[in-house]
């Protein structure tokens, strides 16, 4: 079966590239050029995944990106965009977007995340329980719902996403490129400490009130789930 994407891009110029180069990859590609008709289209239709600029006419690709995720949860999402530091990137992935690439982009490049997202959302499977849990903490996959303690903690998007992640390699040294490569599904990018920032993020919600505290930082190596004072 063909695989739908959806590219949401206002300059022409570039979202014919993407239709072009897409649909010679086999690819069934509808493409828009505001976020309201994004939002429209994406609701009628089935996609696999969305490609969708940060500045567009109408909504931001960051609104749409969190109107897609109440719509459909699952199909991955890629932002291009010219806007490419740190804090950019940060707040795509808190509006639920999966993968970043900044303009100017390399066709090749994006063609390999979005096989590399299409094959993990394919491949997805959710533990017959549903819930994974490590010491008090217990994260329901599907209803996405996280409770230490019994005390209910509220999540954004890759935050979830990096628990999961983690709580699924419990006791294990997990290095930021093994995370990037499995929770953004891109290379560590030594310039930036995104990884580094969403540890914190996760501490602050997981940790901070707790006495045993359960993410640990293993210099020089990496991170890891682990109960201890």
């Amino acid at each position: 079966m063909t695989q739908k994407i959806l590219v949401v891009e206002d300059d022409a110029r570039v979202s014919e590239l993407l239709v072009r180069g897409l649909t010679e990859h086999g690819f069934e590609v509808t493409a828009v050029a505001d976020g309201i008709e994004a939002i429209s289209t994406f609701a009628a239709q089935r996609f696999n995944l969305v490609i969708t600029d940060v500045i567009l006419p109408g909504l931001s690709g960051l609104d749409i990106c969190r109107q897609f995720r109440r719509i459909n949860p699952e199909a991955p999402i890629i932002m291009l965009t010219a806007l490419g530091n740190t804090d950019d990137k940060l707040d795509g992935f808190d509006a639920g977007a999966d993968d970043y690439m900044v303009k100017p982009f390399e066709l090749r490049e994006l063609m390999a995340r979005i096989r590399a997202l299409l094959k993990r959302s394919g491949a997805t499977t959710i533990p017959a329980s549903n819930v994974l849990s490590y010491a008090d903490l217990k994260v329901n996959v599907a209803t996405k719902e996280v409770i230490r303690a019994g005390n209910a903690i509220n999540l954004t998007p890759k935050e979830f996403k990096l628990l999961e992640y983690l709580l699924k390699h419990p006791e294990k040294v997990l290095s930021r490129a093994e995370i990037a490569e499995n929770v953004w599904d891109t290379h560590f990018d030594t310039g930036t400490n995104f990884i580094d920032v969403y540890i914190n993020y996760l501490r602050k919600k997981i940790d901070k009130d707790f006495a045993v505290k359960l993410i640990h930082t293993k210099p020089g190596m990496g991170f890891m789930l682990r109960e201890e004072l």
